[in-house]
């Protein structure tokens, strides 16, 4: 028996090939399937299941295009109904892949239909599970994701929670893997370890929703408190894995369109595509189109995509090095943006060259925020992080304007006087500034290096307070 973790860090999000005996399983797909089948080919087997833990939220998965490249069926848990031909598993039903047996256990709250997949290896022992969003490293699923069905609430999801873990999770062994969905960093979840692979025994000992005296009130509690919305795009990304979706092929063949700075601005206007740069900060910083939003691939991209432009049936046009478009937008196309139209060929360089307009961004250091604040303590300040990250510690005078609620606040940034704008490193205060200059806010400064840098600086600093919530 193989089982081998393939995970996606800009997704914080596991998918899983298991082999054994020239059988193979996918746990939880990409929306990429090319690599799964390339695997099984190498190592000589043939994909037997590909098992969905629920219809997930966060991201596009890869099942319905696995399905139709390998014949293999694709399984889920009870109360599923997905609107293309799929397995509904029984609870308790095992599946034969080469020696072992992975038995669906129907385990709801994360959604009605989540379903952790055990493992049973060649000796009858309980080995592994595949535990999706039903139980992370340190925490559980956030329960208010689910299409919920008639009245059911949020509390009464985080009840089947509850009972999931303690009827079907926590009797099983302690030397049992877990091996979960998602990761920190994914907004599944509020406080994951960072850790992607762990015991079901030491999960025991430090994840709050297994402790053994907890009661149903408390968890209910626990799981339900301090909540941020989810995004917007997270129920867009559930329809599709439930009602099906355009291939792959199709979705990198519309994309990968080469567009000269001609083409490629008349196409701008007359579709109102968003123009989405993702080169490095330091590039966009230096120039860019005008009114030009960026998020760089070298980020946590995706996710910000789909917090920040929300529509997924947006056009969208890229600026993007050559060499990187086929994995621009197969990245978007896994949280469900696939109406990419093309790109500018060769990059900036071609628009430039054809003397266009060009914008920059400007950016002083940390020091240079100091000086300036010495000089005038009232200089408006705007530290982009998440809420948590700003109360835990900050700049005394500045104001928090979280980037994924930035529209909200445009009304609050000054006509005419600079305001300077930080996140944690630089990259968030840029996406941030380019919103902003698209908004016609053109007297924003960007703090390069962000908070770390600014703590080097003796600008005025709260003291650290652990924030209860992530």
């Amino acid at each position: 028996m193989k089982i081998e973790q393939i995970y996606t860090g800009c997704l914080a999000q596991g998918a899983y090939y298991i082999q054994s005996n020239g059988e193979a399983a996918i746990v939880d797909p990409l929306r990429e399937v090319a690599p799964y089948i390339e695997r099984a080919s190498k190592d000589g087997v043939k994909i037997k299941y590909i098992f969905e833990t629920h219809f997930h939220a966060d991201f596009v998965s890869g099942h319905v295009t696995l399905a139709e490249k390998t014949g293999a069926p694709i399984i889920y848990g009870p109360n599923a109904n997905p609107t293309f031909e799929a397995h509904i598993a029984k609870d308790g039903e095992e599946f034969k892949v080469g020696n072992i047996t992975i038995k669906a256990l129907h385990t709801p709250g994360h959604t009605m239909e989540s379903t952790t997949y055990l493992v049973i290896d060649e000796n009858g022992k309980n080995h592994a599970i595949f535990s999706g969003d039903t139980l992370f490293l340190g925490d559980v699923g956030r329960p208010d994701l689910a299409q919920k069905a008639g009245d059911m609430t949020t509390e009464d999801l985080a009840g089947h929670l509850y009972d999931s873990l303690r009827t079907k999770i926590m009797p099983l062994e302690d030397s049992v893997i877990v091996y979960p969905a998602h990761g920190a960093g994914s907004a599944c979840g509020k406080n994951m370890m960072k850790e992607t692979v762990d015991t079901l025994g030491n999960q025991k000992k430090v994840n709050y929703a297994l402790r053994a005296d907890m009661t149903k009130e408390e968890l209910i509690k626990e799981v339900t408190d301090g909540l941020l919305p989810p995004p917007s795009y997270f129920p867009l990304n559930v329809k599709l894995n439930r009602e099906g979706y355009e291939s792959i092929d199709k979705v990198l063949e519309k994309g990968m369109h080469a567009l000269s700075p001609k083409a490629f601005e008349l196409a701008a206007n007359e579709t109102g595509a968003v123009v989405l740069d993702v080169r490095h900060q330091d590039d966009f910083e230096n120039g860019h189109i005008p009114r030009s939003i960026f998020i760089g691939l070298n980020g946590s991209f995706a996710p910000w995509v789909g917090a920040l432009i929300k529509d997924v049936a947006q056009p969208i046009l890229l600026v993007v090095p050559d060499e990187r478009i086929e994995e621009t937008v197969t990245r978007l196309s896994r949280v469900g943006f696939d109406n990419v139209i093309g790109y500018l060929k060769d990059g900036f360089d071609a628009w430039k060259k054809e003397d266009r307009a060009v914008d920059t961004v400007q950016s002083i250091c940390a020091r240079d925020l100091e000086k300036i604040s010495n000089e005038n303590p009232s200089a408006p300040i705007v530290d982009v992080r998440r809420a948590s990250e700003y109360l835990s510690e900050h700049i005394l005078s500045a104001e928090n304007y979280p980037l994924s609620d930035l529209n909200e606040h445009l009304s609050s940034f000054p006509i005419y006087n600079k305001t300077y704008v930080h996140c944690a490193g630089g990259y968030r205060s840029m996406i941030a500034a380019s919103i902003l200059k698209s908004r016609g806010i053109h007297n924003v400064v960007n703090i390069k290096g962000g908070f770390k840098a600014i703590k080097d600086t003796d600008i005025s600093v709260s003291n650290y307070v652990c924030p209860t919530t992530l």
